[in-house]
């Protein structure tokens, strides 16, 4: 089969597999259970849960991301004590660790409080918007 005939095969073939879809949502977007309006939700559960596993991983990278720290500076200054060219390489790769370890841990708790605050600053506003809202003259024509 030359090159134009399996080319004109397979364009004969997707020609019959295009559908078009204007201004429509899929009926499950991401499985958010919201299948009707296709809106964000907010669930404050699963946000405080992500803040929560955030910390808990901030706290284990601020000890375990070390531990090795010690014994690698050590390893690296003996090697390099007796000429060998892998302790000047084993020390910047410990020093490359630090520094993406540090990054690590700051996005961690960049996550943690950020969602944190999130969580706290859509439940008051939401205390405030009900608040606002039964002490509106609306309220009361809705009842």
């Amino acid at each position: 089969m030359s090159f134009d005939e399996e080319w004109s095969a397979a364009r004969a073939s997707a020609a019959t597999n295009v559908s078009m879809r204007l201004n429509h949502v899929p009926t499950d977007p991401g499985g958010s259970g919201n299948t009707a309006s296709g809106d964000l939700e907010l669930n404050q559960d699963h946000i405080g849960a992500i803040g929560t596993e955030a910390y808990k991983l901030h706290s284990r990278l601020q000890t375990d991301g070390k531990h090795a720290a010690v014994a690698t500076s050590e390893a690296a200054n003996a090697l390099t004590k007796e000429n060998f060219a892998s302790g000047a390489a084993l020390l910047k790769v410990n020093t490359r660790w630090e520094s993406q370890l540090k990054t690590l841990i700051a996005a961690c708790a960049n996550i943690s409080n950020g969602l944190n605050y999130s969580v706290a600053s859509h439940a008051k506003e939401e205390k405030t918007l009900y608040a606002e809202f039964t002490a509106s003259k609306i309220d009361g024509l809705l009842k």
